[in-house]
């Protein structure tokens, strides 16, 4: 443990890594990651930011840089039995994250602050959390614009708000790729920050604004479809243009005939 009681992530180190496409998961249960990891760059791999990497060398080139990796996807759970690999089970960010908090209330050395979702929409969420964990646990949040990127001075506010509030915990909701890339980017100006969760639609669920599957239907693969009929336009590209293809990698890999489009031949 470090000075501030913060586990560190060294004996998660020795975890078997299952090749993903140019990727990777780590073969971890959510028991281990909400025990054993207290500080560093989580990342959550599901099916769009699998298909991401196929066409986004940043976003492929920064990967070495998170402490765990973990399989976010019940299709790519069955991917990984598929590929004579199988991991020990699915770990969502979205069910990742509620044990996360709840591990985590009588901890005063964990705070976090919520980077990401719609006006309103993060403050609805810390008030859901602080209420279940009993304290102030959620201690900031902010809401950028869509195009923040482009605007060095709201970079600039965003970074301010996170320093200001104290938090040792930074959830961060831009989602995949856009959100790894800012915590890589910009973490060094962000000191107190010891654990980095970019966890996508997280914030939405943790609102109410938008409710989750029955686990009948998280467990049999079809999360995507019950979001997909949720929000069609939304989620359209994502399940319906990525889906397709990524299953045909996952063959490709099975075959033998995948090739990382960023491997140096």
């Amino acid at each position: 443990m470090d000075g501030s009681g913060m586990r560190t992530p060294s004996r998660l180190r020795a975890m078997r890594e299952v090749k993903m496409l140019n990727a990777h998961v780590h073969d971890i249960s959510m028991d281990e990651l909400v025990r054993d990891f207290d500080e560093g760059l989580l990342l959550t791999l599901h099916v769009d930011m699998a298909m991401k990497l196929q066409k986004d060398p940043e976003f492929h080139a920064i990967l070495s840089e998170f402490d765990v990796i973990t399989c976010d996807s019940q299709i790519m759970y069955f991917a990984t039995k598929f590929l004579g690999t199988p991991v020990q089970e699915r770990v969502s960010g979205s069910d990742y994250f509620p044990r996360f908090y709840m591990h985590h209330r009588d901890n005063p050395a964990m705070t976090l602050f919520m980077l990401g979702g719609k006006p309103g929409v993060a403050d609805a969420a810390a008030r859901n959390i602080n209420a279940k964990v009993g304290r102030d646990f959620v201690v900031g949040a902010y809401a950028p614009s869509f195009d923040f990127e482009n605007d060095p001075t709201e970079i600039d506010a965003m970074i301010n708000a996170v320093n200001a509030s104290g938090a040792t915990a930074l959830l961060v909701g831009l989602g995949g790729g856009r959100q790894e890339k800012f915590i890589i980017k910009y973490r060094d100006r962000m000191p107190g920050v010891k654990l980095w969760l970019p966890l996508g639609g997280t914030i939405d669920y943790e609102s109410g604004s938008f409710a989750r599957p029955p686990k009948w239907i998280t467990e049999g693969g079809f999360e995507w479809l019950y979001r997909l009929l949720k929000e069609p336009r939304a989620r359209f590209h994502r399940y319906v243009i990525h889906e397709p293809p990524f299953l045909w990698a996952v063959l490709k890999q099975r075959l033998g005939l995948y090739r990382d489009p960023f491997a140096k031949r």
